[in-house]
C-alpha cells in the first residue's frame, strides 16, 4: 500500500481531469477591485432620479388630482350636520346631537294622533327609519320630496332617479317599493268583485296611484263581468316616455279567455297634460270596432295625467 505521506500531487492533478466528464465548470472572473465603484449611483440612476425631481410638484405648492373622483363626500353623516341644528348642550357640559330621541317622538306622535296632522315629510321619516338607522332622515325626505313633488312621486320615483338625491341607497329604493306595492293592493282591492259604476271614484283613485306618478306610459284594462263587476285588472302594456304599443287583437283575445262583457281602457301620460293625441284616438277607435264586432263593450277609455284624468266617454270619444 503506498503511504498517504509520499503520494504525489503532480500525479493527482493530471489523473482528475480523466475522471470528470464533460467540460470544467466555467469559473466566473471579476474585476479588479480597483475599478469597481465603491459607493453611490452611475449615471444612468442619476439621470433616472433628476428627471423624478423634475415631475415633483414645489414642496409649498398646493395642488389638485388631474381627475376628480366620482363620489361626493358630505357633512350629512356627521352628528352636528346631519339635521343642520348642530349640538345641544347640557348644564354638565356634555353634548349631543339635538335630534337625539326624534325618532321614538315621531313614531309616538304618529300611533297616537295618527297621520292627518302630520306633515308629508315626517311621514316619509317614519318609512326611512327601516332603511337608515342612526342619522337624522329629515333633511333626506324634505330633498327626496323637493325632487319628486310629493309623496307620490317619492314612492314612485325610479331606482335611477331616486339613487341620484344625495343620501339615497338601494335600501331606500327598497323602502318605497314595498310601499307602493302596499299601495297599490290596497286599491285594488277596493275595485276587485265590486260594481263598477258604484266605485267610480275608487276607481279613478286606484288608477292615480298606480299611473299617475310613472316616467314611462303603461296600457291596463279593467275586465268586467255582466254585472259590470270588476273580475281581472292586467297591465296589457309597457312603453316608452310618449308610447305604449297596443294591439285590439291582443284584447280581445285576452277578454274572451276572461269571460269579459266589458272593458275599461286605461292608460297614463307621463308629461303629466291628459289630453288624448291622435293616436291614442285611433288606437282606441279600432278596440272598439273589434270588441263590438264580439259584442264586447267599451265603456270608457281615461288617461291619466299627473293632476287630472280625461274620460273619452265624457269627451264624445266614446258613444254607446
Amino acid at each position: 500500500m503506498t503511504n498517504p505521506r509520499s503520494f504525489d500531487l503532480t500525479r493527482l492533478t493530471d489523473w482528475l481531469p480523466n475522471r470528470v466528464r464533460g467540460r470544467r465548470p466555467e469559473i466566473p472572473t471579476y474585476p479588479e477591485a480597483s475599478t469597481c465603484r465603491t459607493s453611490g449611483f452611475n449615471e444612468a440612476a442619476q439621470r433616472g432620479l433628476a428627471d423624478l425631481e423634475a415631475r415633483l410638484p414645489p414642496r409649498d405648492v398646493p395642488t389638485q388630482p388631474v381627475h376628480s373622483p366620482s363620489w361626493r363626500q358630505t357633512d350629512r353623516l356627521s352628528p352636528s350636520e346631519s339635521a343642520g341644528g348642530g349640538l345641544v348642550r347640557h348644564s354638565d357640559g356634555s353634548t349631543r346631537p339635538h335630534y337625539w330621541g326624534h325618532r321614538e317622538r315621531l313614531r309616538i306622535r304618529f300611533l297616537s294622533g295618527g297621520h292627518k296632522s302630520m306633515p308629508e315629510y315626517e311621514l316619509l321619516e317614519l318609512m326611512l327609519f327601516n332603511a337608515i338607522p342612526r342619522i337624522d332622515v329629515k333633511p333626506l325626505a324634505k330633498r327626496l320630496l323637493a325632487a319628486f313633488g310629493d309623496l307620490n312621486g317619492v314612492v314612485a320615483a325610479s331606482e335611477r332617479n331616486l339613487l341620484r338625491v344625495d343620501g339615497a341607497t338601494d335600501k331606500v329604493y327598497l323602502q318605497l317599493r314595498i310601499a307602493e306595492a302596499f299601495a297599490h293592493r290596497m286599491g285594488q282591492a277596493k275595485i276587485l268583485n265590486k260594481e263598477v259604476l258604484s266605485s267610480w271614484t275608487d276607481v279613478v283613485g286606484y288608477c292615480r296611484t298606480t299611473m299617475a306618478h310613472r316616467d314611462t306610459e303603461q296600457f291596463r284594462i279593467l275586465f268586467l263581468d255582466r254585472k259590470n263587476r270588476v273580475i281581472a285588472d292586467e297591465e296589457q302594456g309597457e312603453g316608452t316616455i310618449d308610447h305604449v304599443p297596443v294591439y285590439p287583437r291582443e284584447v280581445t283575445r285576452r277578454a274572451l279567455e276572461l269571460n269579459a262583457s266589458a272593458l275599461i281602457l286605461i292608460h297614463n301620460h307621463p308629461s303629466g297634460d291628459p289630453t288624448p293625441s291622435n293616436a291614442d284616438i285611433e288606437m282606441t277607435r279600432k278596440i272598439v270596432a273589434a270588441c263590438g264586432a264580439l259584442e264586447i263593450v267599451i265603456h270608457d277609455h281615461m288617461i291619466i295625467g299627473k293632476d287630472q284624468e280625461v274620460s273619452f266617454r265624457t269627451l264624445g270619444l266614446i258613444e254607446d
